[in-house]
């Protein structure tokens, strides 16, 4: 494994102490991790379901309608068509959706923090509205996922929505919100926790998990992701990730909190292909 970035542990860290908008387990939300996820093939459709139950037993709404970060993301959540290959059609409307999204994060101090690193590596320019620029076409600006196809896909609708590839595979969907939302409509099956090799269960207050789920008739055998974070801690994780490397794909190991991750990166030309964090171990262990 890769060494550990201490310059960037040290940053978000930083970050991850600052997100007041951050849910915290046992008090903003209850998981139930459940049983051990079965092995499973990407396209398999007949999976074993080691949990009966909803991955999350209990959110609370009234604080994910009344952060403004958080109202603002949920309301980006429909405005895309999950199927590759099907060209996206973008109203005047989420685009105004977008940009009180990205308003709203960049009034947070994780997101100004964020953009204070980037100017000191000369990666973002200087003024918050150019800055939010480079974030909409990093995030938002529409691509084909597949060469020369219609533009179908986005970093955002890709990491934050999720997408399904004819029908058979889940491509992204690494955020707890949606996933929650999602759940909650019995519209996923999560189907177990997948845990690393001679590793115990995870417990409920782990803010970083790999699960199996099912969603739109398909089965995502291994999906990781961050749980209670806010999404401007996301943004500003995956987009400084992004800024730091001109490679295809860009694994850093970084330490936040109890949680030793590779913070992984995909690029699709100037934008975000996808972008998740893997568990590589907790300090606990």
């Amino acid at each position: 494994r890769k060494a550990l970035n201490h310059e960037l542990s040290k940053l978000f860290n930083e970050m991850w102490d600052m997100d007041v908008n951050r849910f915290m387990p046992g008090r903003d939300y209850t998981i139930e991790v459940q049983g051990k996820a079965g092995s499973v093939q990407q396209g398999d459709s007949a999976v074993q379901d080691n949990a009966a139950r909803h991955l999350f037993h209990n959110v609370n709404e009234e604080r994910l309608k009344s952060i403004k970060t958080f109202s603002t993301f949920i309301s980006l959540l429909d405005n895309y068509e999950t199927s590759t290959g099907v060209e996206e059609v973008v109203t005047p409307e989420e685009i105004a959706e977008n940009n009180r999204f990205l308003d709203a994060i960049l009034m947070t101090g994780v997101m100004r923090l964020a953009h204070e690193y980037l100017l000191k590596k000369n990666l973002a320019k200087p003024n918050l509205a150019d800055f939010k620029y480079q974030l909409y076409d990093i995030w938002f600006q529409l691509y084909a996922r597949k060469e020369g196809d219609r533009p179908d896909s986005c970093g955002f609708e890709h990491v934050f929505v999720g997408e399904t590839r004819r029908g058979k595979q889940i491509l992204g969907l690494h955020n707890w919100v949606q996933f929650y939302l999602q759940e909650k409509r019995n519209q996923i099956d999560y189907k177990g926790y997948v845990a690393r090799t001679n590793k115990t269960r995870p417990d409920k207050d782990d803010q970083v998990l790999s699960i199996q789920f099912s969603w739109k008739g398909s089965v995502k055998p291994i999906g990781s992701t961050f749980i209670g974070v806010s999404p401007e801690f996301e943004f500003a994780l995956y987009t400084i990730i992004f800024l730091l490397s001109e490679e295809r794909v860009t694994r850093e190991t970084v330490k936040i909190e109890e949680y030793e991750l590779q913070i992984v990166v995909c690029r699709h030309g100037h934008h975000i292909g996808t972008a998740y964090p893997v568990l590589l171990s907790t300090s606990c262990e």
